[in-house]
């Protein structure tokens, strides 16, 4: 591993930061001045968060409308920007690191090609400013676009329509701020990949509008021995074009590559366990491998405020994602490390566009306030994809090996990426209703429904096989909530989720066969409690989705339901206005049940890639003696799971300790902070893994970088 550029870079940036007198005594953040003594500089006050908590911040919750997290019935958790800059988080899991119940088994510099799990279930709904996205798998979006990244824990059927039953991922894009504003960030991460960031907010007078424009990239070789080459654009513009009437809009764009990353390695081979993991990332990769994708979203949204208590928004919004594979794929045979690999090469556009339009607003019946929200909005997303080549050991462009040996094998087969007729067409057209019932301080009540008509047409070309596939049904949510106190609630909530059976793929003997649309079911038992020094959330919740089973005989099928039963805590304490201290905690106990007699012997196994215990603990404290420096740090327990719903092949528990510095200063007049992170401090070694696929973990690797604003 190679770390003395990291420490250099450490020593040279702190040691001039810490030295220089105009840098340490500086600090725009509560200073205080005597006027009457030109000697004497401002003293730093730096305060740590006044809240413990996100839990008052106001979140767009889908259909419920804009509702603090204390005053939702579902567990919900958000990291702002500041935070994620702070951690040099740069993935999804980076990002919810300290929530338990979230998991990502890609790691930093590498391709998310299996997305994200949520209480052990895939999630497939992402969301940019509430416009659904196409990002469950390929890929994680700009971290940079966002001023928050909200996880909504649980069935989304109510909220988003189809989707998967894991929940949903939103960012909230950054808007233009207050005072025109730039910002310049420089980093750095080991061995060799330097990025830069350009963030501008300022305002139009000529025309009365606000934008915010984001330009960066960054290039270079990573830790894992990849190389990365990334630009990213975006733009955000607000404009009120009456008292009454405001209007936004927003476009981001994403042009990446990522050349010789470590492969991904199947599991399903495997009976006796897995062997031992191994950072040689030299020895992994194939050299001319790759993965391109361009990503380009926009959308906008007119606001009428039509009467104080009533509001009308219509939203319009697209998506467009292309990717382009000359992966590798590596099949795990033995605890001695040895496999066998095969080529995937593939081009895949998806486009997504959303219709939507959102009435809001508040009323009385006698003595009871209502909050209504209802819409009308139409979904559509296409795919086209080139010819899938997939190849295995026994072909001309297929190869074996050894993890703990070099890999010489290099990419021969010619690429074809052109694109073929649409493969799939899916629409959904809804309408949705919810009411929240105030009957007094104390005591709420959430009544909705949403009606889904979902269709796929017939793509396949193939006039002897309809492969077409539409339904309806109408998904419910309730929920009581009782609030003791302003600052804690307590709820009780039922939800469901809709779910698409989708087509059966071509690995498997029954390709092509449609599998039916499933309903999940949730349900939730839950407290929030937030104050200045202490905040808590709790939920006890009981999920039932319809299991998918593959047999002996390679068929892909809808057999049994599987049954996830957890309680989740999370907790946050501030005892000294120097130091916080977070902790939380997961606990799964799921299994599979109410299978066929031909899948009997599933009954009672946990499903592939859950584990039954996870475990967080986080810390921030601010340092007296050098004023504008904190220190942070992480620690993760992830919990054993299997490799497949048999439960014969366990991939072991492993613990990540991460840390770093923030450090906040004055550079020529100009507000400065230094982050650096040092990720997987102690060098674990693991296998990260959400069941059949599984990833090398993330090895010891070091992130700096310095913000300046103008």
């Amino acid at each position: 591993m190679k770390m003395k550029p990291l420490a250099y870079s450490i020593i040279l940036i702190t040691n001039i930061c810490f030295i220089h007198p105009s840098f340490a005594e500086q600090n725009t953040i509560d200073t205080v001045q005597d006027n009457n003594s030109p000697e004497t500089l401002p003293v730093i006050n730096l305060k740590a968060q006044e809240s413990t908590s996100n839990l008052s911040k106001k979140t767009q919750t889908g259909v419920l409308g804009n509702k603090s997290i204390l005053d939702t019935p579902f567990s919900i958790t958000v990291v702002d920007s500041s935070d994620i800059e702070k951690r040099g988080a740069d993935t999804v899991g980076q990002i919810f690191i300290n929530d338990p119940a979230v998991y990502s088994q890609s790691a930093a510099k590498a391709t998310n090609w299996w997305g994200t799990s949520v209480r052990g279930l895939g999630v497939k709904n992402f969301y940019i400013d509430g416009m659904p996205m196409s990002l469950n798998w390929g890929g994680d979006y700009p971290a940079e676009f966002a001023d928050s990244v909200t996880v909504l824990k649980g069935l989304t059927g109510f909220m988003y329509g189809f989707g998967s039953p894991g929940g949903a991922i939103s960012y909230q894009l950054k808007r233009a701020k207050e005072n025109p504003e730039t910002d310049i960030t420089v980093g750095y991460r080991n061995p060799t990949l330097f990025n830069v960031l350009v963030d501008h907010s300022d305002h139009v007078d000529a025309i009365d509008m606000d934008y915010r424009v984001t330009l960066g990239g960054e290039k270079g070789e990573a830790y894992n021995g990849s190389d990365q080459n990334r630009f990213i654009a975006s733009l955000a513009l607000d404009k009120k074009i009456s008292d009454n009437l405001t209007w936004k809009a927003n476009i981001s764009y994403e042009d990446k590559k990522t050349e010789h990353e470590p492969p991904i390695f199947s599991l399903s081979k495997l009976t006796d366990g897995l062997p031992k993991a191994t950072y040689d990332y030299d020895k992994l990769i194939v050299d001319n491998s790759f993965y391109k994708t361009k990503l380009f979203t926009a959308n906008t949204a007119i606001n009428w405020q039509f009467d104080p208590d009533w509001s009308l928004d219509y939203q319009v919004g697209y998506t467009r994602k292309l990717q382009q594979s000359n992966l590798v794929f590596n099949y795990l045979t033995n605890t001695s490390g040895d496999y066998t690999g095969s080529l995937y090469q593939f081009a895949y556009l998806e486009k997504s566009f959303i219709n939507q339009i959102v009435l809001a607003g508040n009323f009385s019946t006698g003595s009871v306030k209502h909050e209504l929200n209802t819409g009308l909005g139409y979904t559509n997303s296409t795919v086209q994809n080139s010819n899938y080549y997939w190849n295995g050991s026994l072909t001309a462009d297929g190869y074996i090996g050894n993890i703990f040996e070099n890999q010489n094998y290099i990419i021969t087969h010619p690429k074809d990426y052109s694109l073929k007729p649409k493969s799939s067409d899916i629409s959904q057209s809804y309408a949705f209703i919810s009411d929240t019932l105030n009957f007094n301080d104390k005591f709420q009540a959430i009544l909705g429904a949403r009606y889904t008509y979902y269709d796929s047409e017939d793509l396949d070309y193939n006039p002897a096989s309809n492969s077409g596939y539409s339904t309806k049904a109408t998904t419910p949510t309730f929920a009581l909530i009782y609030k003791p106190t302003k600052n804690s609630t307590t709820y009780l909530s039922y939800v469901e989720s809709l779910e698409n059976g989708g087509i059966v793929g071509s690995t498997y003997k029954n390709a092509g066969e449609v599998l039916d649309a499933t309903i999940s079911k949730q349900y939730e038992l839950g407290l929030k409690y937030d104050a200045n020094l202490f905040s808590a959330t709790a939920a006890i919740f009981k999920i039932q989705r319809a299991a998918t089973i593959t047999d002996a005989n390679n068929y892909l099928s809808q057999d049994g339901i599987t049954n996830y039963n957890g309680i989740e805590l999370n907790t946050n304490f501030k005892p000294t206005s120097k130091l916080k201290i977070g902790a939380g905690m997961m606990y799964m106990d799921a299994e599979i049940d109410k299978v066929s007699a031909s899948n009997i012997a599933l009954i009672g196994n946990r499903p592939a890639g859950v584990a039954k215990w996870t475990g967080t603990l986080n810390g921030e404290y601010l340092i007296d003696s050098i004023a504008g420096l904190s220190l942070h740090g992480n620690v993760r327990y992830n919990g054993d799971s299997y490799t497949a719903n048999t439960n014969t092949v366990e991939i072991p528990s492993y613990i990540l300790v991460n840390g770093g510095l923030a450090y906040q200063f004055n550079l020529g007049g100009h507000d400065a902070t230094l982050n650096a992170n040092m990720n997987n401090i102690l060098n674990k070694k693991y296998w990260a893994s959400s069941g059949t696929w599984a990833s090398i973990g993330e090895g010891r690797n070091g992130v700096v970088s310095l913000n300046v604003k103008w």
